[in-house]
């Protein structure tokens, strides 16, 4: 999170940076102990240096790879989110944000 906002990060040159620019609705899903999370939205880029930085900060493993002022680092945020907590046990919960 950076300025309340859910963010990734990937590199300019990678084919998935290419497809979010020209289609930025994206999801991310994660499964963990018979519980699974799904978000989707759109993502908006953030071309502000503090934005990387921050990725960056909370995550120092991508810095082998990755630097804010490297030209190729970039960041999104999702905007009109929807995030969908679900098990096998439980009805799914449902936050938009």
């Amino acid at each position: 999170l950076f300025e309340g906002k859910l963010y990734i990060q990937t590199g300019k040159v990678k084919e998935v940076s290419k497809q979010l620019h020209k289609n930025p609705k994206a999801e991310i899903c994660a499964f963990k102990d018979g519980e699974w999370l799904r978000v989707s939205g759109k993502l908006i880029e953030d071309d502000r240096r503090e934005a990387r930085a921050s990725m960056l900060d909370a995550y120092p493993d991508l810095r082998g790879m990755y630097n804010e002022d490297d030209g190729n680092t970039e960041v999104f945020y999702f905007k009109n989110t929807t995030a969908t907590f679900s098990s096998f046990t439980e009805p799914p919960k449902t936050i938009k944000f």
